[in-house]
């Protein structure tokens, strides 16, 4: 499948970026079949070749969402712009395990003074769970249902 996308091109810090049309599977800085023009992001200067465009559109190539976005606002295309940028989901991703720091609505947290916290006593001594002579816990009667 045929993409028009961008590709990046200049120096570090001094980004500038061409439209060209590539298969899909090529790496990003890789050959590509025509190039179609070029956007300048620190001057917001964008400078494609229309006709091209709309002939690689008319065959069946297709558009990446930041070229898509960049040619509708110069009004190259028509169409809707992309939603390309979505904001990560707070408490999901950067904290460990998934769980996250700050409480949900309607929650209260307590703190507890730290000495209160640091003193822990196991219901087992130490030197028990390590015999294995620790004492049983209760148990509970599970009624089973019989199946049909």
């Amino acid at each position: 499948m045929l993409k028009i996308r961008l590709q990046r091109t200049g120096k570090r810090g001094q980004a500038y970026f061409r439209f060209v049309v590539t298969e899909h599977t090529t790496k990003p800085k890789g050959k590509y079949l025509e190039f179609l023009g070029s956007y300048d992001p620190h001057k917001n200067e964008i400078s494609v070749k229309a006709d091209r465009v709309k002939y690689w559109l008319s065959v069946g190539a297709k558009l990446s969402e930041t070229a898509n976005n960049l040619l509708v606002g110069k009004g190259i295309i028509e169409g809707k712009k992309v939603k390309v940028w979505r904001p990560k989901k707070k408490g999901k991703q950067g904290t460990p395990g998934g769980v996250s720091t700050t409480p949900a609505e309607g929650q209260n947290i307590q703190e507890t003074p730290a000495a209160e916290s640091a003193e822990v006593t196991p219901s087992v001594p130490i030197s028990e769970k390590l015999q294995g002579t620790a004492p049983e816990e209760p148990k509970t009667e599970e009624t089973t249902q019989p199946v049909s």
